[in-house]
């Protein structure tokens, strides 16, 4: 079980989301680098980036807040927001990016994420976003008539990395990760789930450790720990203690 501590970037800050809206932004940290290095000194393995200017434009726009995190920490890190094209996954891998993540283009031209997993084998991953249990797309200010199983299908043997699963509803609001759902995707596929949107405490840790999640790869937080809520060092020393009873 692999905790990813979040990194959501508007405006070149740190910011959280109140159920995926844009009007609801708050500001955690105006220096990206320096989040990135604190979430490694607690002791995180990996970072959770997601450019969410980029995600409504379709294009990159916090590019140099991304650059200050990669040139803060050593861990590997995922993002996502607005990346389209192969040309653009190629410049992120070439820059030090270890997975990126791709959701709106997953639903809009699934052959690109194909290919993109046959170039860049275990460095793609696809990002589920649902509402009501819909896929909603370009920010989330779009749903579609796909469910999340139907969209994960598609990539069952394209050699997807992992799927990220966001439930909208959830996301911001510390109501607790929709375990039910996320559990349901992962037994429907063979891909690695990561489970995102609404880590609320360590309650939630305590009930991802238990033997019904170990199919899932980890799972994503965000407010949780800006505001304290979740005391990195109790859950990472819970997970710890978890996967010393698994050896």
């Amino acid at each position: 079980m692999i905790i990813f501590p979040a990194i959501d970037l508007k405006e070149g800050h740190c910011v959280r989301l109140k159920l995926g809206d844009m009007d609801q932004a708050t500001v955690f940290n105006d220096n990206p680098g320096a989040q990135a290095k604190a979430f490694q000194d607690q002791g995180f393995e990996w970072l959770h980036v997601v450019d969410l200017d980029g995600a409504f434009a379709g294009e990159s726009r916090n590019g140099a807040a991304v650059d200050s995190i990669l040139a803060a920490t050593t861990n590997p890190v995922q993002l996502g927001g607005g990346i389209r094209t192969l040309a653009h996954i190629e410049s992120w891998l070439d820059k030090g990016i270890a997975r990126v993540i791709l959701g709106t283009v997953a639903l809009r031209d699934p052959a690109l994420v194909r290919e993109a997993c046959k170039r860049y084998p275990d460095r793609i991953a696809v990002g589920i976003d649902a509402k009501g249990g819909k896929v909603a797309v370009e920010g989330w200010a779009e749903t579609s008539e796909l469910t999340a199983i139907e969209l994960a299908k598609q990539f069952e043997d394209a050699g997807v990395a992992a799927l990220i699963y966001t439930d909208i509803d959830r996301d911001g609001v510390l109501k607790g990760l929709n375990i039910p759902s996320t559990l349901e995707l992962a037994h429907a596929v063979t891909i690695p789930v990561i489970a995102s949107g609404g880590l609320a405490g360590i309650e939630d840790i305590e009930r991802l450790i238990q033997p019904d999640c170990d199919i899932l790869e980890g799972a994503i937080s965000g407010r949780a720990l800006y505001d304290g809520r979740l005391e990195p060092a109790e859950a990472l020393a819970l997970i710890k203690k978890s996967r010393e009873g698994l050896a």
